[in-house]
């Protein structure tokens, strides 16, 4: 029963936003009691912190299996990217920026935990990228990974991205492009535009 109800507030938080479903809700969709919740979380910032740990999860296994493939480091990015955007079903109510609002320590936590799996993963990519010579020999992999990973943090913030302006799977696209055209040799670049001409 646990798993059930982190997999249906997992749901239910992203598609409505952390701060809107309340337990009642959850009970409600699910067609059980309160009481039966709270025998499992004894209050919702426990129950939040429960899902953000399963999607963590999720994605990280996700990640790492689109890794395995050891596709090309540009084709590998567009993967993950698709991967990460279906699993938050499109960010449509930037679960991100809802979680750092109204749950700071949780979303603190894991954007540690985010940064210290994607660190890994972009390394990886771009020492790949560049021998496999579609990104350039000269870039700082350190600063491209950092910046790689601030810019993802940064493109969710709604003060600066509103989504009636800037819808997410468009500011994902244009970021990722924005990132790869920025250290890509012209082989790289070939591999770019013709990805881009089949998103």
């Amino acid at each position: 029963m646990k798993d059930k109800i982190i997999e249906k507030a997992n749901d239910m938080f992203l598609n409505l936003g952390f701060k809107s479903v309340t337990m009642d809700d959850l009970a409600t969709e699910m067609g059980i009691s309160k009481k039966t919740i709270y025998t499992h979380f004894q209050n919702k910032t426990e129950l939040v912190k429960a899902t953000t740990d399963h999607l963590f999860c999720i994605i990280s296994n996700g990640i790492d299996t689109i890794v395995d493939k050891k596709n090309g480091p540009i084709e590998e990015l567009y993967a993950i990217k698709a991967f990460v955007m279906h699993h938050l079903k499109n960010e449509k109510t930037a679960p991100q920026y809802q979680l750092q609002k109204y749950y700071p320590k949780i979303y603190k936590t894991l954007k540690a935990k985010q940064f210290e799996v994607m660190q890994e993963c972009v390394i990886e990519n771009l020492d790949r990228g560049i021998k496999k010579e579609v990104f350039r020999k000269n870039i700082d992999i350190q600063f491209i990974s950092r910046i790689y990973f601030n810019g993802m943090i940064g493109i969710k913030d709604q003060e600066m991205f509103p989504m009636q302006k800037f819808p997410i799977t468009q500011l994902m696209a244009d970021y990722l492009e924005y990132h790869v055209r920025g250290i890509a040799t012209e082989k790289g670049l070939k591999i770019l535009n013709n990805l881009l001409i089949k998103e």
